[in-house]
């Protein structure tokens, strides 16, 4: 998934629990889905940012290296920019992106 052109917001919004129910008739079912699929994004975001910054890692650390990273710093602004985890997964539920495969008992 491309989390660089997520319409999620970027600031905190008030959001209508009516609307979040209307896909599972429960609320409290809507909020664990939502919760599950922020911890994914937030994982995958976290991995991509980890392979991004792993090509700027040393093995000696001296000070005009750290002073110098510029390109280290964009790329940590960037993803410090991007929408919360929880702003996406709730864009994505509102989208009907998101699925829920249950295991009958």
């Amino acid at each position: 998934m491309s989390f660089k052109n997520s319409r999620a917001e970027r600031t905190t919004i008030t959001r209508d629990t009516v609307d979040l129910e209307k896909g599972t008739g429960n609320i409290y079912e809507s909020i664990v889905i939502l919760s599950k699929r922020a911890n994914q994004i937030n994982v995958d975001l976290k991995e991509e940012l980890t392979q991004k910054l792993q090509e700027f890692a040393s093995t000696t650390d001296n000070l005009e290296e750290i002073f110098e990273n510029r390109e280290q710093i964009e790329i940590s602004r960037f993803y410090e920019r991007l929408p919360k985890p929880t702003a996406m997964a709730i864009d994505e539920y509102e989208r009907d992106q998101i699925y829920l495969r249950q295991i009958e008992e």
